[in-house]
């Protein structure tokens, strides 16, 4: 028997030590258990601490800046997988290990940032080229902002808050993660949601249906469940995930960030922070704000009125003593979608099974963009159902990047959908990128809102895996936050399209074609509820806006003062801005962004108007705007590929159509 287990683990060795070989850069790093995963970090402090010191007694020569990078890829190295891991672990320990660490890295890298000797070896740099210009503008900018050239005692509080902010947005995401809220239905209250649902989910003692808040279980009870009290406590339970603890978190964070920003000399966090977008200042991105306002609000009362019709409808009460409430929303919509163009969403999931979905969605990237991704058996990873991915280039047989995919939802993972690009790549020494791509699929079958997502994440994925620039520091997601979501909401409108969808066959044969006149439909339908959905995007970004503004308002007040005058209200006792994760980490005072990137995102679609998969222009798309990450400016790299000026034209038009 024991040499029997020896075989076995020689064979295990071997498996990895292989995939290892096929993968571009190195393998995900593996931890028996929270303390190895404390020793390992403590090791690569130091070590880091070692390459910070060698970096300070170097002369700022010509070759500077590629030591500078290569110091810190080896710190993206030993740092980026554990900030993946403090969200996707099943082992508890493991997370909450790599959560210390977390907070020890962002104490390095705060620290790193104030450096005054690296500071000053910038300053004395002579770029050679533009790439090199916008490098050295980068490291200056970095520097600069997180208090270097301040005097000792506002640098000391600056890093202070900035450690201070990462503990928040651990605690913040930690206790939406581990709220693991779970709600009991009887089989009657649970009336119209699919069976599927209710078949594959755990029941308690007294035999009722247990479902908690992760997206495969929420959704379908707040679009099918034909109870109102279901879909309340539904509704109720998401919108109170992080609870009261997260308000006081969020409002912590908002102040701090003014104090932040005060340090600098600007009024407030969004100032200190708009300067450095694409958007260039508050008073711009407010005014687009109000400009997309302006153009759905008269859509979003009709739609509103629409639902109210609905459900005076559904339930046989008068008109004039019908409200839709918040939790109406979903179920309403999804019943006019299906009444009016004969759309329901979860017929779709027959037609796209999860992993030929994913396969569906390399394949559009591969045949646009000359990449092919192969599976990779025994790659180690965080999860047994992770998949692995080496990406290489078509026409050159190169190897390009790693990608990792984590499908579905379980406890203690990050609830929703992200890209973690933990490691960048560069083409000074041919560094492989690699990035993580994070959803929660219904095992099932997808929606094609599902299939939207899907896409739309990959996009995020594809910016890290094929950005070819000279410093890793400049490659691919690193973009201004204000267009980083350009790249993947372009791809979302590719699932509408029947060419794109003909793909499915070709990596599926088995699988059952969606029928052209389903999708018609389903494109068309997509225009519904347009101005509600454009409405709360704007809700969003004016509510992180104005948190972030010279006031710092109390979150939850604030929050219920935006959403109490639109159409549909505030409901007393829902705490959204609890579970609003964006502003606890990288979105603060950018979640306006959204709404900006996707003006560029529809701009972009104007040159795949022809064909969504021809190869040329993708082609030209991927070494144009994918490739170039930050080494160029957005605006640059848009202008270059569309042979024009970037315009609103065609968001705008969208929005009124």
């Amino acid at each position: 028997m024991k040499s029997a287990h020896l075989l076995l683990a020689a064979s295990l060795l071997a498996s990895q030590a292989q995939a290892a070989n096929l993968l571009p850069g190195p393998a995900f790093p593996q931890f028996a258990d929270g303390a190895a995963l404390a020793a390992a970090c403590e090791r690569n402090l130091k070590t880091a601490a070692a390459g910070v010191k060698a970096m300070e007694r170097r002369a700022p020569d010509r070759h500077w800046l590629k030591a500078y990078d290569d110091l810190d890829g080896r710190i993206e190295d030993m740092g980026g997988p554990i900030y993946l891991l403090s969200n996707v672990h099943a082992d508890p320990a493991i997370r909450a290990a790599a959560e210390k660490c977390e907070a020890r890295w962002q104490d390095f890298n705060s620290s790193l940032e104030q450096n005054e000797k690296l500071y000053k070896a910038v300053r004395q740099l002579k770029p050679k080229d533009a790439i090199d210009q916008e490098m050295v503008k980068r490291l200056l900018r970095t520097f600069e902002d997180a208090g270097v050239s301040l005097s000792a005692a506002p640098r000391q509080r600056a890093k202070q808050i900035n450690d201070r902010l990462t503990d928040l947005k651990l605690a913040f995401d930690k206790n939406i993660r581990d709220a693991n809220i779970k709600l009991a239905f009887t089989e009657a209250e649970l009336q119209g949601v699919p069976a599927r649902v209710l078949q594959s989910a755990q029941r308690d003692e007294q035999g009722r249906i247990v479902l908690g808040m992760d997206y495969p279980s929420y959704l379908p009870v707040l679009d099918y469940a034909e109870q109102g009290a279901t879909r309340e406590r539904m509704w109720r339970a998401k919108n109170s995930e992080g609870g009261e603890a997260n308000l006081r978190l969020l409002a912590e964070m908002a102040s701090l960030r003014k104090e932040y920003a005060a340090l600098f000399g600007y009024p407030s966090y969004a100032d200190f922070v708009l300067r450095n977008r694409m958007a260039q200042n508050m008073a711009r991105a407010s005014a687009f704000l109000e400009d997309v306002k302006a153009a759905v609000a008269e859509r979003e009362r009709a739609e509103v009125e629409e639902l109210r019709v609905a459900k005076s409808r559904h339930l046989g009460t008068p008109l004039d003593a019908t409200t839709v409430q918040r939790w109406d929303y979903s179920f309403y919509a999804e019943r006019v979608r299906r009444e009016r163009y004969s759309v329901d969403q979860e017929a779709f999931r027959p037609y796209f099974p999860p992993q030929e979905s994913l396969q569906f969605a390399l394949s559009v990237i591969e045949k646009m963009m000359g990449v092919k991704h192969t599976l990779v058996s025994g790659a180690a990873a965080w999860n047994p159902e992770v998949q692995t991915y080496a990406v290489t280039d078509v026409a050159t047989g190169k190897p390009l990047a790693a990608l990792y995919v984590d499908l579905y939802p379980r406890e203690g993972k990050y609830n929703h959908a992200a890209v973690w690009s933990y490691r960048h790549g560069r083409t000074l020494d041919g560094r492989a990128a690699q990035s993580a791509l994070v959803v929660n699929l219904d095992r099932r079958g997808l929606t094609l809102e599902e299939l939207e997502t899907l896409l739309h994440e990959l996009g995020h994925s594809v910016h890290n895996n094929l950005s070819a620039t000279r410093y890793g520091q400049q490659a691919g997601t690193t973009v201004m936050r204000d267009f980083v979501e350009a790249p993947s909401q372009m791809l979302e409108a590719w699932v509408y399209d029947p060419r794109v969808m003909a793909v499915f066959q070709e990596v599926c044969a088995a699988c059952k074609p969606v029928p052209a006149p389903m999708l018609a439909q389903a494109k068309v339908a997509n225009e519904y509820p347009k101005g509600l959905q454009a409405a709360r995007q704007y809700l969003y970004a004016r509510f992180d806006l104005t948190l972030h503004d010279s006031q710092a308002p109390e979150p939850m007040a604030l929050w219920a003062q935006l959403e109490g005058p639109t159409p549909l209200g505030h409901v007393p006792g829902s705490m959204f801005p609890a579970g609003f994760s964006h502003l606890a980490g990288g979105y603060a005072a950018g979640y306006y962004g959204y709404l900006w990137s996707l003006v560029v995102a529809m701009d972009l679609r104007t040159a795949f108007a022809a064909d969504k998969l021809d190869p040329a222009v993708g082609r030209r798309y991927r070494n144009t705007v994918l490739a170039n990450g930050s080494q160029r400016p957005p605006q640059d790299l848009v202008r270059e590929f569309l042979g024009r000026e970037t315009n609103a034209r065609a968001f705008f038009d969208d929005l009124r159509r």
